[in-house]
């Protein structure tokens, strides 16, 4: 297969298996997609789903999370991990969007990654579930098949981002990025598979008889 056939192979089979794509971490708008996204650094998202009921409850809404002290809100994200880190971004960007955007999450990626703790994996998850705008956010998952499925070269994240855009209709990057990532949680998984057993990478590679070392993002 040419790297455009087994684009569309990938892209056809992951619409088969995931007709529908529901953002994996539990939100009610732009603000609260925005930190949950922000809590998921290093940490899973059902530990995120664990934990934002209890930090949303207090405050859901930049004004509301900005009158929270720093340690409030260090003591209820906890368990996800970073969170000295964590708690003081989520603190300063809230009351940036109230300084700059009128407690509005801004639509824009400089506006965005601007933001304390928001680098472009999360701007861009906000862009593309919130707003609607095309973007294809890397994380690990993302990475490693794209790399078994030889679709870049895996040298860092940056490189893979720009080889998937070139892969894919820019129509079909927001639900694309989401049904890898279901995928490689579910069947070509970090330990499960090594490039040789999920489905995709068999019909792709029928021949292949090593495990695909992956370049770690």
């Amino acid at each position: 297969m040419t790297k455009a056939e087994r684009a569309a192979y990938v892209a056809s089979k992951l619409a088969e298996l995931y007709p529908e794509t529901p953002i994996p971490l539990d939100h009610k708008d732009s603000y609260t997609l925005l930190i949950a996204v922000l809590l998921s650094a290093q940490c899973t998202d059902e530990r995120v789903n664990l934990v934002t009921p209890a930090l949303f409850k207090k405050a859901d809404t930049p004004q509301k999370m900005a009158k929270l002290s720093v340690d409030e809100i260090r003591e209820i994200i906890r368990p996800c991990g970073l969170s000295p880190q964590k708690s003081k971004a989520i603190h300063r960007l809230s009351e940036m969007l109230i300084e700059l955007h009128r407690g509005k999450v801004p639509a824009d990626f400089e506006s965005l990654e601007a933001l304390p703790g928001v680098g472009h994996k999360t701007a861009s998850v906000v862009m593309s579930q919130a707003f609607g705008v095309p973007a294809f956010p890397v994380d690990t998952h993302i990475h490693r098949l794209a790399q078994r499925w030889k679709l870049t070269n895996g040298k860092n994240v940056t490189q893979t981002e720009k080889d998937l855009k070139r892969a894919f209709p820019e129509s079909e990057w927001n639900a694309l990025h989401l049904r890898i990532i279901f995928y490689g949680r579910e069947h070509c998984t970090a330990r499960a598979c090594d490039g040789t057993v999920c489905e995709i990478c068999r019909t792709l590679y029928p021949d292949r008889k090593r495990a695909v070392k992956t370049k770690k993002a």
